[in-house]
């Protein structure tokens, strides 16, 4: 089956453990940077980080709020978290790149979805295409904007 891929990068000033971290974590991480009106809830099922855990969540895109469930894998633990929704084949990626440094690392997001083909498949991947960007767009801010406020309090906290 023919896929298209979607997917936003950003660079963030903080380590790469601490961006995976709260990538990671379904129970306060993950969730914290779930930019709304997208996002209406995260719920987990089974596990809470990382591979083995099991969520459910609800998306508002184009005008329609869905509900899915995904299974969460880690093919290279530390570096890529993979969520699968299976009854749709939709896998969306997080991969966490360290700087050279270890200072900073290069976050994606990125999903990958089934390509229905014809007019129908055109216009949904040219309006998912439009809007799924944004959406990662502000994951990655708020991604950003967490983790490097987590790393400037072990920064102090280490200072004193």
């Amino acid at each position: 089956m023919a896929t298209y891929r979607i997917a936003e990068s950003a660079r963030i000033a903080a380590p790469a453990a601490e961006c995976y971290a709260i990538l990671a974590d379904y129970r306060v991480g993950h969730p914290s940077v779930l930019p709304a009106p997208y996002f209406d809830g995260l719920d987990v099922e089974e596990g809470g980080v990382g591979a083995g855990t099991v969520i459910r969540f609800r998306m508002r895109m184009l005008g329609t709020t869905r509900t899915a469930r995904a299974r969460v894998t880690e093919p290279a633990p530390g570096r890529v978290l993979m969520e699968t929704i299976p009854e749709s084949n939709i896998v969306t990626t997080f991969t966490v790149v360290p700087d050279a440094g270890g200072a900073g690392c290069e976050v994606t997001i990125a999903t990958e979805f089934p390509d229905r083909g014809g007019l129908l498949g055109a216009i949904e991947r040219a309006l998912v295409g439009r809007s799924l960007p944004r959406v990662y767009r502000k994951e990655l801010a708020l991604l950003a904007a967490r983790a490097e406020r987590r790393g400037a309090a072990a920064h102090a906290g280490a200072d004193r």
